[in-house]
């Protein structure tokens, strides 16, 4: 089995907001400023649909075989367009195990708007069954199914008022959690021209969501001791790898238990 636990990022869609709004010749700022404020108006909250936000940074940490790898994908300055091809692209090559901390409630969706606004086909992932037999049990669309598996839902027993956050989680279970970097800040981050910013943060994110997965597979019996042990050697072996200040610095605040 291929486990492909991701996390992405997002910013305000602008340029839906400038036609919706008719906001011509304002500043990304403004036209961001302007959507919130009119979503606060309408729910008394300033996060914006799922439909209106434009994905920025896809992070990946991906267990085959006997390797580990997190990266996120595509250069610095590709476009939306091009990451989340990428995604899918892995979905069709792997049929990996999709691993996510509140996924269904928010990346997948968010991935769904965004591949269709671009024309991105995505077969293997839609799939329920018709092309492939093995699907029409296990799938990545049905809640229940663990083809996709969604932590935050599955750990609350799929109720609502069960739901953690993954800081708060990662935090309980010994891992770094975030590192002065969060969601809220994304937006201001990327005005600023802090791509790589962002794009070290969801990698960080990501690292969480998989750790937390390898101690949801020890409690479920797919891991052993050892082999958890094992596991946490690997990642932190791959960090040490890498030699990127971000990761050192999860590495660092991931304290031994």
């Amino acid at each position: 089995m291929h486990c492909f636990a991701f996390d992405i990022e997002t910013v305000p869609d602008v340029d839906f907001g400038r036609r919706m709004y008719d906001l011509d010749g304002l500043s990304d700022a403004d036209v961001g400023t302007a959507m919130q404020f009119k979503q606060q108006q309408k729910t008394g909250n300033d996060f914006l649909p799922l439909h209106q936000q434009r994905v920025v940074a896809i992070s990946v940490a991906f267990r085959t075989a006997d390797t580990f790898k997190v990266w996120t994908l595509g250069d610095p300055d590709a476009d939306e367009a091009e990451i989340i091809r990428r995604f899918y692209d892995g979905i069709e090559r792997y049929t990996p195990e999709l691993v996510t901390w509140n996924g269904s409630g928010f990346d997948l969706p968010v991935l769904h708007y965004r591949a269709l606004l671009h024309g991105i086909k995505a077969a293997r992932y839609w799939d329920t069954g018709d092309n492939d037999r093995d699907f029409r049990f296990n799938n990545y669309l049905s809640r229940f199914h663990w083809r996709h598996l969604d932590l935050m839902d599955v750990l609350a027993g799929f109720q609502m008022r069960g739901r953690a956050s993954l800081d708060e989680m990662a935090v309980m279970l010994g891992f770094p959690g975030k590192l002065g970097m969060s969601g809220d800040k994304v937006w201001d981050c990327w005005l600023d021209g802090g791509i790589e910013e962002i794009r070290n943060y969801c990698e960080t994110d990501v690292l969480n969501t998989y750790l937390v997965y390898l101690r949801f597979e020890y409690m479920r019996g797919n891991l052993d001791e050892a082999s958890l042990q094992r596991e946490y050697a690997l990642v932190r072996e791959t960090l040490a790898a890498m030699d990127e200040p971000h990761l050192k610095e999860f590495a660092a605040a991931w304290k031994e238990v």
